[in-house]
């Protein structure tokens, strides 16, 4: 299998890596060309109507998204960071309380837990699935806990039974992170609808993409989506009453349109994005020093990263740089030792899966506007890599 993975990157190289197209971590142009007609004619029946914020566009969003992910409330909210915001101080989350979370994620996850007052707690992850790990979590809580934030990180659930029995037992909120998780599912359920509130961004480089911020809070709690929804208008219960103090957390009703006609792209996208993945998997058994991403099996990812693990992480991505291929290193510092956590007064070595992972993590192209030959030329290239660095009897392979 190595010897026919040698003659493809020997094709490859023949051709002239110089002239051979660039791979991105994005292609939102070629994207956009599937679904511009429906883009536009959104945009212009928001132009004609004139109404910017609020209006039908905002509802037909939530109530399609609600179905779509079968939750019963979907509140359209300004952004991913928003939307985390928004539902901590729904669950009436405030100065003295603690939250505990992962330090390895995107900063909106712990930085809105400080905006509450609250004190973010870290948990450190599992080394595989890059999620928060329920075992630690335990020995993290005190009288002070209230929430707990699991984050799908790169697109897979974490592990919901387990975070949900513990908290149950301690009377603790969930709060979902499933900023890059629209679509992934966990035994069969679909993130967002796994807690007591599901918080989703639609960042332009997302799976379901807006043209600028925007975000969505999900809940089958009534009286949680209630206080959403006051809190996204300066907690208003009728114009000029305010029965909360609330924010400016609206989604504008051009992106709420924009994301409604883009919505039907999305399971196509998602079902490319796996079959990216599996080819991914197979090629990459050739690099035996790369662990590729381990997918729970009560799980099914959305792959909003394809991220492998390897210990020369640095090298291979200026390999692949070089043969203009893209890559990431998401995340290369874990949140605990970003310096305005200085005030938790964590150091480095209290959570070594997560510090072990920043360095060692890479991750690559996945996104649906690839086809075949570039995952093939991806991971060509990694195969390649490793064969010119790693003496064959290291790997075990000839």
């Amino acid at each position: 299998m190595l010897i026919q993975r040698k003659s493809e990157i020997g094709a490859i190289q023949a051709v002239g890596e110089n002239r051979l197209k660039p791979i991105t971590m994005l292609d939102l142009k070629s994207e956009f060309s599937l679904f511009e007609d429906r883009v536009r004619t959104a945009i212009d029946e928001v132009l004609d109507s004139q109404h910017f914020i609020g209006g039908s566009h905002v509802g037909a969003l939530e109530q399609e998204f609600a179905k779509q992910f079968d939750v019963k409330h979907a509140i359209a909210i300004g952004s991913g960071t928003d939307a985390i915001l928004v539902a901590l101080m729904a669950c009436e989350i405030s100065a003295g309380d603690e939250v505990i979370t992962t330090p390895f994620t995107f900063f909106a996850t712990a930085g809105c837990v400080h905006r509450t007052g609250a004190k973010p707690v870290f948990v450190d992850i599992e080394p595989d699935t890059f999620n928060l790990d329920p075992a630690k979590i335990q020995a993290a809580i005190t009288s002070k806990t209230k929430a707990i934030i699991p984050v799908h990180l790169f697109g897979q659930c974490a592990n919901m039974d387990a975070i949900h029995d513990i908290a149950k037992s301690a009377g603790l909120r969930v709060i979902e992170d499933a900023a890059q998780a629209v679509g992934a599912t966990y035994k069969n359920r679909f993130a967002g609808a796994l807690g007591d509130a599901g918080c989703f961004s639609f960042y332009p480089t997302k799976n379901l993409g807006g043209f600028g911020e925007g975000g969505m809070v999900t809940t089958n709690d009534d009286a949680l989506a209630d206080r959403v929804r006051q809190l996204r208008n300066h907690g208003q219960t009728d114009q000029y009453h305010h029965q909360f103090i609330g924010g400016n957390f609206r989604l504008n009703t051009m992106q709420a349109a924009i994301l409604s006609a883009k919505l039907p792209q999305l399971d196509s996208f998602n079902t490319r994005r796996r079959a990216i993945a599996k080819l991914y998997d197979e090629l990459l058994t050739d690099a035996p020093s790369v662990q590729t991403p381990r997918i729970a099996e009560e799980c099914e990812s959305c792959y909003h990263q394809y991220s492998i693990l390897t210990d020369d992480r640095d090298n291979l991505r200026q390999h692949l740089t070089d043969a203009s291929i893209g890559s990431g290193i998401y995340y290369p510092i874990p949140l605990h030792l970003q310096p305005c956590f200085q005030y938790l007064d964590y150091s480095e070595g209290d959570f070594p899966v997560s510090e072990a992972t920043a360095k060692r993590i890479l991750s690559l192209p996945v996104h649906p506007m690839l086809d075949d030959a570039d995952v093939r030329r991806v991971a060509g290239c990694i195969v390649q890599h490793q064969s010119e660095t790693i003496p064959a009897e290291a790997t075990g392979r000839s």
